[in-house]
């Protein structure tokens, strides 16, 4: 599982010209599920992201955790972040979970992440065109591999 984590002044999905989900101050999290993805990888992700130290304090530092700022996550759903491009230039997504797989993964992690913060997450739409946009705050953007934890 690989999740893009981006601190973001604001963020907004629509689809189709509607807004699906928007949030204020607070994380813009684009997740991709591969085969071997499983419920550990939704607890270990979802408690890292919840602790992230990424928002500053009183001084300046990125000491605060989306816990500690009461801040608000929209999660969107991307395959294209299993993309590989070894071979010519078109990406090939072999290593995307087919969505009977990813669905409920992508599920599970709403729901892991709205109980880390006791509150209910904005989110996107499975499978959906989607526009998103977003203010970087920072910027800062991390990228975290559940198959690489270091």
């Amino acid at each position: 599982m690989k999740a893009v984590i981006q601190r973001v002044g604001n963020a907004k999905v629509e689809i189709d010209n509607k807004v699906k989900g928007e949030i204020e101050a607070g994380l813009l999290i684009l997740l991709g599920v591969t085969h071997d993805d499983d419920q550990s990888d939704i607890e270990w992700l979802s408690k890292k992201i919840s602790g992230l130290r990424i928002f500053s304090d009183e001084e300046g530092k990125m000491n605060r955790s989306i816990l500690d700022i009461d801040g608000d996550i929209l999660l969107i759903s991307q395959f294209t972040l299993h993309a590989s491009t070894k071979k010519g230039n078109r990406p090939s997504y072999i290593n995307s979970a087919s969505p009977d797989i990813a669905i409920p993964l992508y599920e599970q992690m709403i729901s892991a992440l709205e109980s880390n913060l006791g509150k209910k997450i904005q989110t996107g739409e499975f499978g959906a065109d989607m526009q998103v946009s977003l203010l970087n705050d920072g910027p800062v953007t991390i990228i975290i591999d559940t198959k690489d934890k270091k």
